[in-house]
């Protein structure tokens, strides 16, 4: 049990926004498009895990490179 990871907090949409510095609109316009990091349904919220969006910006350097 020495090796368990403490769960992150899932983020909002208003969050991972906040986080990229764009516009919650432009997130839920990456989604219907299937861009940028994959969220969750949660009930009837959207969530992200943090990792997975650290995940997706690291992958877009990765692209370009």
């Amino acid at each position: 049990m020495g090796n368990v990871r403490p769960i992150e907090p899932l983020w909002t949409v208003e969050q991972v926004a906040d986080f990229l510095q764009v516009p919650v609109k432009t997130l839920y316009q990456w989604r219907h498009h299937g861009y940028g990091p994959s969220g969750r349904r949660v009930g009837r919220y959207i969530r992200y895990r943090a990792e997975d969006v650290r995940a997706w910006v690291d992958s877009l350097d990765e692209q370009s490179a």
